[in-house]
């Protein structure tokens, strides 16, 4: 077996969806409140890069699979690949062991759409497996509280990444 230390990161993208009054969209994670507290059960649509697809590729369909919205407009990429690792038990399980974690390019875009567009109970026009059981708005800033722990620090990095970029964009 692979020492945990040595497994690769995932590839994946998140997105900081922002809507006009400069507030964030967060999912309450299926199950999510099952392995940590209902506070720490929340995040942002995150999801992995299929081969031969770009971060704002990934970002648009992933933002799609989990929430129905497409009525987007791109704002900004993040500078640089946001890591985390999943404790060790939980990363032997997820991915088969193949991954120790996941590296994740952020990308933010402008919710342009009503909230009507948004549907986490059937995503993607109906064709996705929910990932969220509901969802709201909040502020940027206020994520990391909200994070299970373990992705807190990459919650910490996209504060400070888009924080400026949340407030101009409302």
């Amino acid at each position: 077996m692979i020492p945990f230390d040595q497994l690769p990161y995932r590839p994946c993208v998140g997105v900081v969806l922002v809507n006009r009054d400069g507030l964030v969209f967060l999912g309450q994670r299926v199950g999510g409140a099952e392995h940590v507290d209902a506070l720490h059960s929340w995040q942002m649509p995150q999801g992995g890069i299929d081969e031969g697809e770009s971060p704002e590729e990934a970002a648009l369909r992933e933002l799609y699979e989990e929430t129905n919205v497409s009525s987007v407009e791109p704002l900004a990429v993040a500078s640089d690949w946001f890591a985390y690792d999943l404790p060790e038990p939980i990363a032997r399980e997820a991915w088969k062991g193949r991954y120790r974690g996941q590296k994740q390019k952020w990308v933010a875009l402008r919710f342009t759409g009503e909230e009507a567009e948004i549907d986490v109970r059937h995503p993607g026009g109906g064709h996705h497996k929910p990932e969220f059981t509901g969802w709201r708005w909040e502020r940027l800033e206020r994520t990391p509280a909200l994070i299970i722990p373990f992705k807190r620090p990459v919650y910490d990095r996209v504060v400070a990444e888009f924080l400026p970029l949340v407030a101009k964009a409302g």
